[in-house]
């Protein structure tokens, strides 16, 4: 393996507190919105959980098919199970010392030890395939022959729900050859394809195993229970003294001959060096990129992390950006604010663009999509203020990482006029700009759109802080490319409309008494909740604060909003706060944006911070050390490894939760150390004039 790529291992000391142990996960994925992913033990404890949760309508409509292997190794009759499974108040067989390491180097790897016989396990994807390989390696030392058997756990389900056997809405037929198994379900019609290329498939007539347990999906109040399918295993003889490597391949399509055309594409290529050298290109390039930069093992995790959520959109036959894994699709919102610190700072620019124009075909009435459909045929949900205006910040960035303004006037500048325009006039969700200059839009709108029973947890109609700032940058950067397409009109037009917008958010959003600014300003009424909402208009390329009022909002939420993990979602005084994100949905929905904590956020904070500094040495290497460094060497190692989580507890030990890997949670605090701790700007930034 090149010594570019990294290692990170967890030996069997930490196996010994089982539930540390269980709530560390891995990932590996394939580029089209399907993944591998369960524990480093390898017990499944979500029903997100699978070796191979295939993409139907990538990245979307996401079903788990092998849910994981199992293998034993019966040495002089002996059986040593490997395989370890949670049922209910019980695991079976019950957890032991077999398991010797896990590491990701950089993809997950077993490593079990049986008397003299070791057996390494390494899972991967190939690129763009609904497929996975289990690459194994057996090293006999023992005078006896070792058999090797690995158990197939088999499923045909969406990964939101569980299977149970004898109620379930799918049947399957299996066809099995001497090495491989093809398993056809229905409805609808799909193949899962199990081929082994050296032993021997034994089929049987169909045993389930019962009652699967997922302790994730138990407290958190959903279903927990599922049956799988063991349709027969795979056997292979070492003999003493020997050394064997085979591999089990694993194909989800819609029919066994487009499976069969996969799976000989497999075999004609070595697609495990191709990954590897892949991962090793994404971190020689962004070295390259950044050539001055020290290379830890911290920020190579986070360049890698970076790929998980670049996707193919088939409905586009372009790239989109998922938001979070295990269960979130590419949500316009969450995509737009990822893409500068997924693409832009790392060179894939041809990426930025995908994603730019994916968004572009999508966009009604002036509205880019919150959330796209899970299934083909579905329409996109529209429940959102902001996507829009992110879309306009990041063609904004894209144009200070390219200077491409050609691709921008022939492709983007009709949907960005008709973005404002539609704003200006009235669009769907009652968004509209009022009489003074400012967006009005409802309850559910902003990015904090949490609701029990369809009532809003954090009510936010009227005029949220944060979507006039973004309005501003979004009429300042029209502005802007008005003047360099020589367009004096809209030029004029869009000053016009910016200024108006900063004159009466001067007016109304600054709170004198806390010396910061409103959360949201409706009807008259201000609420003066403190939440990081605000720092968005200091950490925002055109700003409508002067800098003592940014100075003084960048203290307000540095001192009562910050963490080693992000920023709270309100302030720990306010009556509102809920500490702990736990218990079932509506509980949780509680919490969501009541003090728990993004770390999403650190990006703006961050960049914020150091504008007020104007970005001098001393304060760009405090930043990091205080604020970025700890949290990028903590958070790798937790839930997700290699990866950042979604959201952390708002109380100590703030502890992960939600998604174990969330693309602005890599994204933003990964752009905020490049472009302000490091301060490598962007290379035609002058060229937009801010």
């Amino acid at each position: 393996m090149s010594k570019t790529l990294l290692k990170m291992v967890l030996e069997a000391d930490a196996f010994r507190n089982l539930d540390e142990a269980l709530g560390r996960e891995w990932l590996v994925t394939n580029g089209l919105g399907g993944y591998a992913s369960s524990t480093v033990l390898g017990v499944n404890t979500r029903k997100y959980h699978g070796l191979l949760v295939a993409a139907f309508n990538p990245p979307t409509n996401r079903h788990v098919l092998l849910s994981k292997l199992d293998e034993e190794i019966q040495i002089d009759n002996e059986i040593y199970k490997l395989g370890i499974n949670e049922f209910y108040d019980t695991f079976y067989p019950k957890p032991h010392s077999l398991l010797r390491e896990f590491s990701l180097n950089p993809l997950p790897t077993f490593k079990y030890q049986v008397h003299d016989v070791t057996l390494q396990k390494t899972v991967f994807m190939p690129r763009n395939k609904n497929a996975v390989v289990a690459v194994y390696e057996v090293l006999n030392r023992d005078e006896n022959e070792a058999v090797i058997r690995v158990f197939p756990l088999v499923n045909f389900r969406h990964f939101y729900y569980t299977t149970d056997k004898d109620q379930r809405q799918w049947s399957y037929g299996q066809k099995n050859h001497e090495q491989d198994a093809i398993l056809q379900f229905e409805p609808p019609k799909h193949t899962l394809l199990l081929s082994l290329n050296k032993g021997k498939y034994y089929a049987n007539d169909g045993v389930w195993i019962e009652n699967l347990y997922y302790r994730v999906d138990a407290s958190r109040k959903e279903d927990c229970f599922d049956d799988c399918l063991l349709p027969g295993h795979f056997e292979l003889q070492v003999n003493p003294k020997e050394q064997e490597q085979f591999s089990i391949v694993a194909v989800a399509d819609k029919t066994p001959e487009a499976a069969q055309k996969v799976l000989a594409e497999l075999k004609r290529s070595d697609p495990f060096t191709r990954e590897l050298k892949r991962q090793e290109g994404l971190l020689e390039d962004f070295q390259n990129r950044y050539a001055e930069v020290g290379m830890e093992d911290w920020l190579k995790w986070l360049v890698l992390a970076t790929d998980l959520f670049i996707v193919h959109r088939a409905s586009t036959n372009s790239k989109s950006i998922i938001a979070g894994y295990h269960w979130f699709e590419d949500w316009g919102r969450d995509s737009l604010i990822a893409l500068p610190g997924l693409t832009l700072v790392t060179g894939r620019f041809n990426d930025a663009r995908d994603v730019l124009l994916t968004f572009k075909g999508y966009c009604n009435q002036g509205v880019v999509p919150n959330r796209f459909p899970d299934r083909e045929g579905d329409k996109p949900e529209y429940n959102t203020v902001d996507a829009s205006l992110w879309y306009i910040n990041a063609v904004l960035q894209h144009i200070k990482y390219t200077g491409d303004f050609g691709f921008v006037k022939n492709e983007l500048w009709s949907t960005l006029q008709s973005i404002i325009d539609y704003y200006a006039k009235g669009t769907l969700n009652n968004i509209r700009m009022d009489n003074d200059g400012l967006i009005k839009h409802g309850s559910r709108l902003t990015w904090m759109d949490a609701a029990v029973n369809n009532n809003p947890v954090t009510p936010r109609s009227g005029k949220a802080v944060e979507i006039q700032a973004l309005w501003y940058n979004a009429l300042k950067t029209m502005q802007k490319l008005a003047r360099h397409f020589q367009q004096k009109d809209l030029e004029e037009r869009y000053l016009e409309m910016a200024e108006e917008t900063r004159k009466s958010f001067a007016e109304q959003f600054w709170n004198p008494k806390e010396n910061c600014l409103f959360d949201t300003v409706v009807d008259g009424k201000k609420d003066s909740s403190l939440r990081p909402n605000q720092i968005i208009t200091v950490s925002l390329d055109f700003s409508m604060l002067d800098e003592t009022k940014s100075n003084a909002v960048v203290d307000a939420v540095q001192t009562k909003l910050l963490c080693e993990y992000g920023l709270k979602t309100i302030s720990a005084e306010d009556e509102h706060y809920v500490g702990r994100y736990e218990g079932d949905w509506t509980q949780r929905n509680q919490a969501y944006h009541n003090g728990t904590v993004w770390p999403w956020l650190l990006g703006p904070f961050v960049t914020a911070f150091l504008k007020t500094k104007r970005h001098e040495a001393k304060w760009r290497n405090f930043a990091f050390q205080k604020f970025l460094l700890p949290f990028f060497q903590k958070s790798i190692t937790q839930a997700g490894l290699g990866t950042v989580s979604e959201i952390f507890d708002g109380d100590n030990p703030h502890l992960p939760r939600g998604c174990i890997a969330q693309a602005w949670s890599v994204a933003e605090p990964l752009r905020a150390f490049i472009e302000d701790v490091l301060f490598k700007r962007p290379s035609f930034e002058e060229k937009m004039d801010l």
